[in-house]
């Protein structure tokens, strides 16, 4: 009798020994590959997005692949578009900057030294040796950097094609995967991961939607004015601006801080126009404009976003960033079908004014 009880004692250590090794290996190789979940991750989106005119497609009597196929062209030929008409401007005024490096760099000493006459001890602080200099980055290390991204630019490229290959057999036959990741779900709840996910589509279509109002907005906004200023660059930063809003309400107060520099070059008072232009903006698209473009749609308070953000991007650096706001989206789908769909709500405003005016 004890002799069995110690046999299935071993046996029930021994399988929670070798669950937790397969757990511990299983999450070693999941981080070994995270940059391939993410690939994967982002291909899920951008199906989800171009599934929506798809389904308009088939509505209208065309054949699902058809359609797939005259969505992902379209796509194509756009991308090729903005390509075509940005890209080689972009390339160029990054040229003029990268040579004139050297000049802004010395014309913002220039500035700085005669604003600061009055305050010697602080004009030889900043000026002298280590913390102005040390803060421009060297030759060395932009020659460097370029040839690290030229290095690798043959991989960035199999990647691409990869990606777009996921994503357009993905788009033209998605209904074996919807199939298997249903069964991962009981019978039960199968109903509810099927809404989660439609309701996370509708999310990123809105995402995507909104991203491109606002991109478009902003990146207008930004070409007139700091043409008006002749600020150098106009289209690198037109350019920056256009992907600003894939890092929910501080991507543009990031993009900011280069322009801002190279008008500094020109006078302290150009760069303090252009700096209260992009707060300027900021505050109006990110109070008025995103909210109204995104409120049908993904409905997701600022402060869920940016700690989400601010989490991906302490583990996973820019990556993590960018897919931010699609996770963000997917957590509150599936929290609210799994989760807050079965909680009741009554009373709760009471209650929340109870918080707010401490009521005790």
């Amino acid at each position: 009798m004890k002799e069995n009880a110690g046999q299935s004692s071993y046996k029930s250590n021994l399988k929670v020994l070798l669950t937790a090794v397969f757990l511990v290996l299983g999450l070693w190789f999941a981080y070994q590959i995270m940059s391939i979940i993410f690939l994967f991750f982002l291909a899920v989106v951008l199906t989800l997005i171009l599934n929506a005119p798809t389904m308009w497609l088939v509505k209208k009597k065309f054949p699902r692949t058809l359609a797939a196929l005259l969505v992902f062209l379209i796509m194509l030929i756009f991308l090729g578009v903005i390509g075509w008409l940005v890209v080689p401007k972009i390339l160029e005024q990054l040229g003029i900057l990268f040579n004139n490096l050297p000049q802004y760099y010395a014309d913002v000493k220039t500035s700085l030294s005669s604003h600061l006459t009055d305050y010697p001890l602080l004009q030889k602080r900043v000026l002298s040796g280590s913390a102005f200099e040390e803060g421009m980055p060297s030759a060395m290390m932009l020659v460097s950097n370029v040839g690290y991204f030229s290095a690798s630019i043959i991989s960035s490229i199999f990647l691409l094609i990869m990606f777009l290959s996921i994503v357009a057999y993905m788009l033209i036959s998605p209904e074996p995967l919807i199939e298997t990741y249903l069964t991962f779900f009981s019978e039960k709840n199968r109903p509810k991961a099927a809404r989660a996910l439609a309701r996370s589509s509708v999310m990123m279509t809105g995402w995507m939607k909104s991203n491109l109002i606002v991109g478009a907005i902003e990146g207008t906004a930004i070409y007139f004015f700091l043409t008006y200023m002749d600020v150098p660059g106009v289209w690198v930063w037109v350019g920056l601006a256009l992907f600003a809003e894939f890092i929910p309400k501080l991507g543009l107060y990031i993009m900011m801080i280069p322009p801002t520099l190279i008008a500094l070059s020109i006078s302290p008072l150009a760069a303090l126009w252009v700096l209260l232009f992009y707060l300027g903006l900021t505050e109006l698209t990110g109070d008025f404009v995103i909210p109204k473009v995104r409120a049908t749609t993904m409905n997701l308070h600022p402060i869920s976003s940016i700690i989400v953000m601010l989490a991906m991007g302490l583990a996973f650096g820019l990556m993590g960033v960018l897919i931010a706001t699609p996770l963000t989206a997917f957590i509150k789908a599936y929290y609210e079908e799994f989760y807050l769909s079965g909680v009741s709500k009554a009373n709760i405003r009471e209650e929340v004014d109870l918080i707010l005016e401490r009521k005790v």
